[in-house]
């Protein structure tokens, strides 16, 4: 027979286990009755703040985890019953304590919406954000550490902080709305994630992903301390956002406060430029922008200011590195600074500006300034190695600024071509059409490297020069501005060689008559001692009022117009050269008597002067006078202008083709 201490043992058991079976069959009668219809959605209230509805009839769980499922939940602000609601969610499940529901009590252990709805506005700095509650524990425990912030600002009391439990708060298939011009815009859906915050004084983490801008972005943020965050207090925090257009992370302390402070190191990466600028709708033009792209700054400032200092960025295997300043004070934001690369392609940072589309039936892109109208720029640049196109410069200084619609591009030093180069585009939008002005000045450079990289061929003087140019139009792209261009181009060069002319076979088929493609005769070069060029441009016609190449030998000339548009040629030119010298016409012999006259004896001899006979006039009183007989006049030398030979130049840029006006000897 069993001890009397087995006999206890059994009836606690089966004590306890009649009161589990009580407590399993009472805990649902306790939760529908008590707990769902009186206290749940007093207690969300009471968690957010926020005027609490449920539409549908509750139920409850009780394995394998007791909770309550609630179907259309609506948060709405107290103070406005016309205002849209904060949130909607199709259903709520919520993991509630089982012995706190026997007792009466609703003890949150986990919250997690299915499909919910959450609205956000537009704040202050421009940052969408959802409504502020008007209470709630949560609120009443930011005001409360905010005291504690403001009694000791550098280091608050954390431990007077409030210790509520919170818990996990789980969502799924959800998405962020926002009103945009009176209509309700997705801003981001497939919204997913869980925050997780045991304790208003504890460290939280959240995790979400979500689709923005048709991009699935994963994000990751973390506290040790959110609710110093709240409060307006630096706290230590970590944030990563992932999609496949572009990453960027963060890493240093920061607050949630009005101004939003922060400071710390972040890193910015993207597989494509171009790629990343049409996602993130920077207001820059992608344009030729290609390669990846890496950029790791230390970062500081709020929502006002923004320094990123020490930055280093790799733009498509290019180093650099320099400091950049963001500010949004003025109404147009503002971004200056300076970067130093060792080398940049210029033509694709000038493209990100101003070609981000080809015009229908042109060959030149649209020039955009819809970037004038996001921010302001201040930008100076330094490379010790840059590209322009087939342009090779060294030691380059330049500045980007773009300010109330006007767009300036200066290169104000470089070395290329074995000279200076500087430079200068400027676009200027006005009411009336945009206006675009564009300089150059090249000193002291090598004439066969300029003309190469300006893509000439033909006539090309090799010596050193100086070139100046000067460009001005209306138009919305490069096309139709330099169709209408004004302005006036010169240049001088020294001692070299003018390049693409075989002059003796010029001469020759100039000389034969017909016309010939000027490529028939390209196949050598004339010395020269210098050429000069100096052209008026109007309406995108170029008017050559002086062309010139000269030697000791030989002079070669041009003039007449040469328009943008079609290309063409109307050019009229023509070589001089000098004849071999002449020789000079003999003197006459002076002159002889008669032949077989003698002279009479004791005759005087004929008076001469000058060597030169002269005769002699009696006169009264036995005087005589004596005049010279001039002799015959010697034929006089030509002239001697030398040989001309005249052309007219038609055809195209391309395609010259020269034909003969007419060869004659000067003098004849």
């Amino acid at each position: 027979m069993p001890s009397p201490l087995i006999w206890r043992a059994i009836w606690a058991v089966a004590i306890a286990v009649i009161v589990a079976v009580l407590a399993f069959v009472a805990v649902p009668y306790f939760a529908s009755n008590r707990i769902v219809r009186d206290r749940i959605a007093w207690e969300m209230s009471a968690w957010s703040g926020f005027r609490v509805t449920i539409d549908g009839t509750p139920e409850i769980e009780i394995w394998p985890q007791f909770r309550a499922i609630l179907t259309g939940v609506t948060l709405s602000n107290w103070s406005d019953d016309k205002a849209p609601p904060v949130m909607q969610a199709d259903r709520v499940e919520i993991d509630l304590s089982a012995m706190s529901a026997l007792r009466g009590d609703v003890v949150f252990s986990g919250v997690r919406l299915v499909k919910p709805v959450f609205r956000v506005e537009p704040a202050a700095h421009g940052l969408f954000l959802p409504p502020m509650p008007s209470g709630g524990r949560v609120a009443r425990a930011i005001d409360a550490a905010r005291e504690l912030v403001k009694a000791k600002p550098d280091k608050p009391d954390t431990g007077k902080l409030a210790s509520e439990g919170f818990g996990t708060v789980e969502f799924q298939d959800g998405k962020v709305i926002a009103a945009i011009d009176g209509t309700d815009t997705d801003m981001l859906t497939n919204l997913s994630g869980q925050l997780d915050w045991s304790a208003l004084n504890a460290a939280g983490s959240l995790t979400a992903s979500g689709v923005w801008r048709g991009e699935t972005v994963a994000v990751e943020a973390a506290s040790p301390g959110p609710m110093l965050l709240f409060a307006g207090a630096a706290a230590p925090v970590t944030l990563s956002l992932k999609a496949a257009p572009a990453n960027f992370s963060f890493d240093g302390t920061g607050n949630l406060s009005g101004q939003s402070f922060f400071d710390g190191q972040a890193k910015f990466t993207a597989p494509s430029l171009r790629r990343a600028l049409q996602w993130l709708e920077a207001g820059i033009a992608p344009g030729a922008a290609r390669g990846p792209v890496s950029i790791t700054s230390k970062v500081s400032g709020d929502t006002g200011r923004i320094k990123f200092d020490k930055t280093e960025i790799d733009l498509d295997k290019t180093p650099g590195m320099g400091a950049l300043d963001l500010s949004f004070v003025d109404p147009m934001p503002m971004i200056s600074g300076t970067l130093a690369f060792d080398t940049v392609d210029l033509a694709a940072f000038l493209s990100a500006f101003t070609s981000p589309t080809a015009s229908s039936g042109t060959d030149l892109d649209v020039i955009d300034m819809s970037f004038a109208d996001r921010f302001n720029l201040d930008l100076r640049l330094s490379a010790a190695h840059a590209t322009a196109g087939r342009i090779q410069l060294a030691d380059v200084a330049a500045t980007a600024q773009v300010k109330n619609g006007l767009a300036v591009f200066d290169i104000s030093d470089a070395t290329a071509f074995g000279g200076n180069i500087q430079t200068s585009l400027r676009i200027d939008r006005r009411p009336e059409g945009t206006q675009v002005e564009m300089k150059l000045l090249a000193s002291d450079v090598n004439g066969a490297d300029f003309t190469a990289a300006a893509g000439m061929t033909r006539l090309t003087p090799t010596g050193t020069g100086t070139v100046s140019l000067i460009l001005k139009g209306p138009g919305k792209s490069w096309n139709s501005i330099l169709q209408n261009a004004d302005g006036s181009v010169s240049a001088t060069f020294g001692p070299g060689n003018l390049t693409g002319l075989n002059l003796p076979a010029f001469l020759k088929r100039n000389e034969e008559g017909g016309f010939f493609a000027l490529d028939d005769v390209s196949n050598g070069t004339l010395p020269i001692d210098g050429a000069e060029l100096k052209a008026t441009i109007s309406k995108g016609v170029a008017r050559i009022d002086r062309a010139e190449a000269k030697s000791a030998q030989t002079k070669i000339w041009l003039s007449g117009i040469v328009p943008y548009a079609g290309r063409g040629l109307a050019l009229s030119g023509g070589v001089n050269q000098p004849k071999p010298a002449a020789t000079p016409a003999p003197q006459p012999a002076p002159a002889q008597p008669a032949t077989g006259t003698q002279p009479i004896p004791g005759a005087q001899p004929a008076p001469t002067q000058n060597g030169q006979p002269v005769s002699v006039t009696p006169t009264p009183a036995g005087q005589t006078t004596t005049s010279a007989t001039p002799p015959p006049p010697a034929p006089t030398p030509p002239v001697n202008n030398g040989n001309q030979a005249t052309f007219f130049v038609g055809g195209t840029w391309t395609t010259p083709f020269v034909s003969p006006i007419i060869r004659r000897n000067a003098g004849e």
